[in-house]
Formats: C-alpha cells, structure tokens, sequence
C-alpha cells in the first residue's frame, strides 16, 4: 500500500495552479509557431506572433497567459493501492487551489450559487474528476478552464442512424455558432458514445491530448484530420478576425453507448488551453 500525505497533494496543486496558468504547454507553442507559417491572412500572421510573444512573457515572468485564469478541473488519476493520510483528498486538493490562486495572483471567478452569485474569493471549490486504476500511482492533472471557450461547447444527443455525418454535422455547427468568442486558434475536444455526461466527460479530457501526438485509433486520426481542415475552412481566424488557423486540433475520445443512441459532446478549448501534471 502507498501512502501519500494530504499536505503533499495540497503542494502539488497549488504549484500545478500557477504552472498552469503562466506556463502553455510545448505542443501547444509549437503549433503557433508551426501556423505562424502557413496562416495566409496578414492579421491573422500578426494575431498568431502576438500569442507567441504572450506565451513568452507569462512563461518568463510567471504571470497568467489570459485574465481569466478559470474554474480549476483537477483530473485525478489514482490507483487502487493508494491510501491518502492526514486529510481528505478533496479538502486537500481545493486547498492546493486556494494557495495557488493567491500565492499565484492568479484571478478568482467561482461563485458558490449558480443563482445568488456570491464569489467565493478563493477559486474553491473545484471541478474533480477521479480514474480509479491498478497499482500505487497517483498523478493530478490541473486544467483551469476559461468561460469564453466553456460557454460555447455544447452536447447533442444524437440517434444512432444519424452516425458519423451527424457527428462531423455536429462539430461543425458548434465552431461555427461559437465563431470568434471562445478566442481562437481554438482545441476541439470531441467525446461520443457512453451517456449524456460521459460524453462530456470526454470531450473535456480529450482537451488534454498534446496535439504533436496521434490517436491511436486509425479511423478516429482520420476524422480528426477531416474535422480540423473543415473548420480551419470557416474561416473565422485567430482571434475571429478571419483567416486559416481557426483551430490547432482536434482531439477524439470515444466510449461503449447504448444501442438507441449517440451522445456527442463538443468542449473548446481556448488558445491557451492550460493544463500542468504532476505525480506524487
């Protein structure tokens, strides 16, 4: 049995906030500089070196990429031999959100009633997410999620018989309502099958997929790449000024359904999709 102390995973999320929310990712910093190249409207050229320099700034002098650094989702991943001493793991992780957002003066957006609007002032509570697996590992990963990319993802309970087309239907129909408010170059998280909230579930966890990797179900990769030139021929942009790069990728995650149905869910991930991980 591995014993982890609740005051360590406090430790690692607090740093995983500010890592998050200051550092972009490699792959993701690649890509704008891989767009850089063949974006073909001027603007957008000039949108695109403004993102990289953005990202070099926060990286540099450890401040936040964006202004609204989010609703903290944590993505646990646990194993079953995992026992967490000193605390409650949740207590522990919210509290982990709390030091860093203050620590990292990073903006605090959660209020603690979705109808009386009261902030919470500290970022808590959270958004968890737990995988229970084998063995002794404990791995966190800590995605602040920006509403302007939240409040344009959407969910659509398909009927089987609509199949594919009615997915790539979907998806296309979602970025182009969204256009320019989720702050493009945009990352298109995809999750079909499972229930309603699996399938959200998934496109949210798709979003954390590095885009210099492929997925590893051959006919998923070529959907993603079918998906990803149709909506780069929407022309919305970056920063939804026009132009080829109006997303970096898109990520698919699929799960068993049941026979009279087809849940897709569409998360959009800004231009500064955040995420750090971090094991104990």
């Amino acid at each position: 049995m591995k014993k982890i102390k609740a005051s360590d995973i406090t430790d690692l999320v607090e740093k995983l906030c500010i890592e998050a929310c200051c550092v972009i990712t490699d792959d993701i910093n690649q890509k704008f500089k891989s767009c850089l190249q063949t974006e073909k409207s001027p603007l957008g050229k000039e949108i695109l070196g403004t993102l990289i320099e953005n990202a070099r700034i926060a990286r540099e002098e450890r401040s936040p990429m964006c202004q609204d650094t989010g609703m903290t989702v944590v993505f646990v991943r646990m194993g079953q031999n995992v026992q967490i001493e000193g605390g409650f793991i949740e207590d522990a992780i919210n509290q982990g959100v709390r030091q860093g957002y203050e620590k990292g003066y990073l903006r605090k957006s959660v209020v603690k009633d979705p109808i009386y609007r009261e902030n919470t002032k500290d970022n808590t509570p959270a958004v968890i997410h737990y995988e229970i697996v084998p063995d002794d590992v404990f791995h966190i990963t800590v995605s602040p999620k920006g509403f302007g990319s939240e409040n344009k993802s959407a969910l659509k309970m398909l009927t089987p018989s609509e199949g594919v087309e009615g997915v790539k239907r979907f998806v296309l129909e979602t970025i182009s309502a969204a256009g320019g408010n989720p702050c493009p170059p945009i990352i298109v998280g995809v999750g079909i099958g499972g229930t309603m909230e699996k399938a959200a579930y998934l496109s949210k966890k798709a979003l954390l997929r590095p885009l210099d990797t492929q997925n590893p179900n051959a006919t998923l990769a070529a959907l993603e790449i079918e998906l990803l030139t149709e909506i780069n021929k929407l022309g919305i942009g970056p920063a939804g000024f026009g132009g080829t790069t109006t997303a970096l990728g898109v990520n698919i995650l699929t799960y068993a359904t049941h026979i009279a149905g087809l849940p897709v869910s569409v998360n959009i991930g800004c231009h500064a999709t955040r995420h750090a991980e971090g094991s104990l």
